[in-house]
């Protein structure tokens, strides 16, 4: 079924030109992509039972090309399409932050969390900053397998001296969820501050990326708000 063949009051496009996009719920802002259903469901329905299926948004965002077409309705061209959205939202949050100043834990985490938290494993990344702490640029340095992570300093290091970079930022996520640092996350922090500080490159931070619960609303585990650096 076609956007234009559903009754009007169920019509994404329509509800997005009278209420704005904020109304639309998340099925809905899929069926604008996918702009058809498939026999016997509208896309709307289609949408709704792809987020069913893989539990949410987030669980969405980290399907492989192969499970997106496990689900009916769901082809080549619908895959790409998904694919496409998430890679956009990750390219508009870099290109938002490129003139903006980093120095808080928020900001980094409103950088990278749609990215990170979609992994269904640890990866490390450093945020390498200018003398203005603008960012220079985001590389990922280490993925872990599991839930088990390693950084060496002096790859981290040597990447930042590379492109002159005044001052670092450590950021990996925990797919579990939760963002509580481990004993291993406290001894890195540990040697790369230490490094860091030989060669006159400031570590601003070490963030761990989780998800929003009762004991971490934010979502997120900050070594400085934490007094650790």
């Amino acid at each position: 079924m076609l956007i234009k063949e559903m009754p009007m009051e169920e019509r994404p496009r329509e509800k997005l030109w009278e209420r704005g996009a904020e109304a639309l719920s998340d099925a809905e802002i899929l069926a604008l992509f996918f702009g058809t259903g498939r026999q016997g469901m509208s896309v709307v329905q289609l949408a709704r039972e792809l987020i069913t299926h893989f539990g949410g948004l987030r669980q969405l965002s980290r399907a492989s090309a192969e499970e997106l077409l496990t689900v009916k309705g769901i082809g080549p061209a619908k895959a790409a399409q998904l694919a496409a959205v998430f890679e956009f939202g990750r390219r508009l949050a870099l290109e938002t932050y490129n003139e903006m100043v980093i120095e808080r834990p928020e900001d980094i985490f409103s950088l990278l969390q749609h990215e990170m938290q979609r992994l269904a494993q640890e990866s490390v990344r450093v945020v390498l900053l200018n003398q203005r702490k603008r960012l220079i640029r985001v590389e990922e340095v280490f993925i872990g397998t599991g839930n088990e992570s390693f950084a060496n300093p002096a790859e981290i290091l040597r990447r930042a001296i590379v492109l002159s970079a005044q001052s670092i930022i450590l950021v990996h996520n925990h797919p579990s969820g939760d963002p509580t640092p481990s004993h291993a996350d406290h001894k890195v922090t540990k040697r790369l501050h230490e490094a860091s500080a030989l060669i006159g490159i400031e570590l601003v931070d070490h963030i761990i990326i989780g998800s929003p619960s009762p004991a971490h609303p934010s979502g997120y585990f900050s070594f400085r708000e934490g007094g650790i650096l």
